[in-house]
């Protein structure tokens, strides 16, 4: 079967109890991916958990837990199909313990709309999730203006929103002139699927046409073949089935691979038996395709979430060190030399120590406003050396900007996002 369609990742986030899920859940059941009794089902079910008004959200909150409390844990992904495209939505958390996901449903997106209520305005995780999604590379950036219903759909409440969601978006680079803002009420269906008739001031496209308007994101098949690890199954018949992204280049079954760095820490050869995506077995996967594979020669035991499943011919670099340019987003007092917080890149979480702070850069421009400072505080931006504390795959943004960034966490925040520059390689 030929794929038709461009497949397009589109990410919803925003601060918690704004609409996120509502909104994909709305999405999917006004773009006819639910069916009638699959909602009343979640109906029922959200009535019996006393969360009434939260069946949309049910469409992607399928876990019980989450269903009790009445938020998003893990990334849910589910199909939709556009004029355009395919499109993969993940729903992710606004819940600030549950950053780690949302930053792992970031860095696999093409397009985000962030979910800003009309009557919250813009909170605390509204911020880092910008910050986020710029670090990230996610370029494709559209605001949707929720709960409008609440505000009685008033033109100057929603006005207000994309004033202040403008000032936070441009500090992290976006331009807010070339980011579409959409008014809607997710919970009453008003501009998500469906043109809303309740607010003839607002002239822009509904959240489905939106998607459609994204570019069709840019398949990096020209690069190295990588595929960071997500998630590693054990499947009755087939064996042992790593599933991930394909971030880079094209698999191909028959290809030889490695796994770095792999539970040896070197590396674990093998070749890739089969390629599955959507339950459909395919020839080879490319950039963008979420997949299931099997590879000849790795057990469980070998590999794990955070490993990178490299072209053997071509393979990623385990790194001794790296100088990055970070961000720094949200720390409660400041960094400094001899910091170590834990690095989020791709999939992988490795604790890594800051060895040097070499200059502070001005935001807005880049140039250099400061050599060797003692310390970083929020909202400065620096060239930094860090040294992982135990393997890391990355690559420096000039060789491969999607194995590039990470985000950096301590104590359940994210501190700081940011980009390696450069590297210098582990020697095995």
């Amino acid at each position: 079967m030929a794929k038709e369609k461009p497949i397009m990742n589109v990410v919803f986030v925003g601060h918690v109890d704004h609409g996120k899920s509502t909104a994909v859940g709305r999405l999917f059941y006004d773009g006819g991916s639910v069916s009638e009794q699959e909602m009343k089902k979640y109906k029922e079910e959200a009535a019996k958990h006393g969360k009434a008004g939260f069946e949309f959200a049910y469409v992607m909150d399928n876990l019980k837990e989450e269903r009790e409390r009445g938020v998003t844990i893990n990334l849910s992904y589910k199909k939709l199909m556009t004029r355009n495209f395919e499109v993969t939505v993940i729903d992710a958390p606004g819940h600030k313990d549950f950053v780690k996901n949302m930053i792992t449903g970031a860095s696999q997106a093409d397009a985000a709309f962030l979910t800003v209520s009309a009557d919250g305005g813009v909170q605390p995780q509204t911020k880092e999730h910008v910050w986020l999604l710029r670090t990230m590379g996610v370029k494709s950036l559209a605001v949707l203006v929720n709960k409008m219903d609440t505000v009685d759909y008033a033109e100057d409440k929603y006005k207000k929103v994309v004033e202040d969601v403008s000032a936070v978006i441009k500090q992290a680079g976006y331009k807010p002139d070339e980011v579409p803002f959409l008014a809607g009420s997710a919970l009453m269906g008003d501009n998500i699927a469906n043109k809303s008739d309740k607010m003839s001031w607002y002239k822009g496209p509904t959240v489905l046409e939106q998607i459609d308007k994204f570019p069709a994101p840019e398949k990096p098949t020209g690069l190295p073949m990588r595929m960071p690890i997500q998630d590693v199954y054990d499947i009755t018949g087939i064996g042992t089935v790593p599933v991930g992204k394909i971030e880079t280049g094209i698999m191909k079954i028959g290809q030889k691979v490695i796994v770095l760095p792999g539970r040896s820490g070197t590396g674990i050869e093998g070749e890739v038996r089969s390629i599955e995506a959507h339950h459909e077995q395919l020839k080879e996967g490319e950039a963008g395709d979420n997949v299931g594979i099997s590879i000849r020669g790795v057990a469980k035991k070998d590999i794990a979430r955070g490993d990178v499943i490299c072209d053997a011919a071509k393979p990623a670099k385990l790194v001794e060190e790296f100088e990055a340019q970070i961000a720094v987003i949200n720390h409660p007092t400041v960094i400094a030399k001899g910091y170590t917080p834990v690095f989020h890149v791709h999939t992988a979480q490795v604790p890594c120590q800051f060895v040097e702070i070499k200059a502070k850069l001005d935001p807005a421009t880049g140039q250099v406003a400061e050599e060797n400072p003692d310390f970083l505080k929020n909202g400065d931006v620096a060239i930094v050396k860090i040294k992982p504390i135990g393997n890391l795959v990355l690559e420096a943004v000039g060789d491969n900007p999607n194995m590039a960034r990470f985000a950096i966490r301590d104590a359940g925040v994210t501190v700081a996002a940011g980009v390696c520059k450069s590297l210098i390689e582990k020697k095995l």
